[in-house]
């Protein structure tokens, strides 16, 4: 696992709450998601970059542990953390955390690198993997 982690702010908006008041369940993975895209922006990597080439990652598996509910206007910090990088997936760590560091949802996400034209898995291109590697 690595010793880096990244950390992405998110704010609650009334939008991302359901009838109960707290955060819809779907929402987490969404944020995880604008996170792991920050972190990739953080290390030059831009997306759509990617996908001109034909390059593209997707979620090949999830698991998400909610723990605690988040609520309207809450402050959180989305972590991400490379727990393994392979020839053509990178395994995540992600935490959602409240202001006073509680752990509120955990998830492991798998990313796979596929070839957009055929969306079969594809080795992450070597420049990329360099900088991917350098963020462990």
């Amino acid at each position: 696992m690595s010793d880096t982690q990244f950390y992405w702010p998110v704010r609650i908006y009334y939008e991302d709450t359901d009838a109960g008041g707290i955060v819809y369940n779907a929402n987490y993975l969404k944020f995880m998601e604008r996170a792991r895209t920050e972190w990739l922006r953080a290390r030059g990597v831009e997306q759509d970059r990617l996908l001109a080439d034909g390059v593209a990652f997707v979620v090949r598996r999830l698991e998400l542990d909610l723990r605690r509910p988040a609520r309207f206007n809450d402050a959180l910090k989305v972590t991400v953390t490379v727990k393994m990088l392979k020839r053509a997936s990178i395994v995540f760590e992600q935490e959602i955390l409240d202001d006073a560091g509680l752990c509120l949802a955990r998830g492991e996400v798998v990313i796979a690198c596929v070839q957009v034209a055929h969306m079969k898995p594809f080795a992450i291109p070597e420049p990329l993997m360099g900088v991917l590697s350098g963020a462990r």
